[in-house]
């Protein structure tokens, strides 16, 4: 047992190393590279350039509204279908997770070229204006959040007991709309949020999709940022990973409350 806690111990540090440690480098070189051979004193001044700039504030919320949609949109199309699966048609679990899977084996770069493809003439010419570049580039990203938001509602779902709920609730004289939004919804919540930032996080990052389809989003910035200057693309990178966090620890008590709830009204 001594061991095994020895070994574990090694292999938690070894991992924290592997990811605090160019964490700290991206750190340290954002404060204008203080321990490097120029020997410059650390300053804040390259943070303060990238938060007052306009450019980046602009295309923060533009990624952000983008994600916010493809999260509606995302729940909106695969809760109701996993509920379904599981439900009525469980033997047809392993054909949906296969076709959720497919974003990790079909390369960004060719989806965004199908996109372009079907769409920049007749009889759907999205590609030439810029509402139906936006379209595109949601229903791209909603292609690109299958597996992970539809793990995450699936899981959510296996927690629950949906079939009692769903006869509970039809003996109520509920129908399928008011069951999904008023009892399936709000037992998905935290499984749901956890999908939820995911696909933000992804749509955040994301940057061939949105270049190929002109798009003023992060990624792309972010890209153009590293081209020009040296120190700011790492502030923005320590940035981006801070709002990152904000995401999880929102999600942990969000969480935990649920949980709490779930208990005391048991108790009850």
């Amino acid at each position: 047992m001594r061991i095994t806690r020895i070994a574990w111990a090694i292999v938690f540090i070894i991992g924290f190393l592997y990811f605090f440690l160019p964490l700290l480098g991206t750190f340290e070189f954002s404060l204008g590279h203080p321990w490097g051979p120029v020997g410059a004193p650390p300053t804040l001044d390259y943070y303060g350039s990238v938060l007052s700039s306009e450019a980046f504030w602009e295309s923060l919320g533009y990624s952000f509204l983008i994600g916010v949609v493809t999260i509606i949109v995302s729940i909106a199309l695969l809760m109701p279908t996993a509920f379904w699966v599981r439900l009525r048609v469980p033997r047809a679990r392993p054909f949906v997770e296969f076709i959720t899977l497919l974003p990790f084996v079909i390369p960004p770069i060719v989806l965004v070229f199908g996109l372009l493809q079907t769409f920049s003439g007749d009889p759907v010419p999205l590609a030439s204006s810029d509402m139906g570049s936006n379209v595109l580039l949601t229903a791209a990203y909603v292609v690109l959040s299958f597996p992970y938001m539809y793990r995450a509602v699936d899981t959510g779902l296996q927690a629950i007991d949906i079939r009692s709920l769903t006869e509970a609730a039809q003996s109520l004289g509920a129908g399928w709309p008011r069951i999904l939004i008023q009892v399936i919804l709000p037992n998905l919540r935290v499984a749901l949020l956890s999908g939820a930032f995911l696909t933000l996080a992804i749509v955040i990052g994301e940057f061939t999709i949105a270049t190929f389809l002109a798009r003023p989003a992060f990624g792309p910035y972010l890209s153009a940022l590293g081209t020009n200057l040296a120190y700011e693309p790492a502030a923005v990178a320590i940035i981006s990973f801070g709002l990152t966090w904000l995401a999880m620890i929102l999600i942990a008590f969000i969480g935990r409350g649920s949980r709490t709830r779930v208990a005391v009204t048991g108790a009850r």
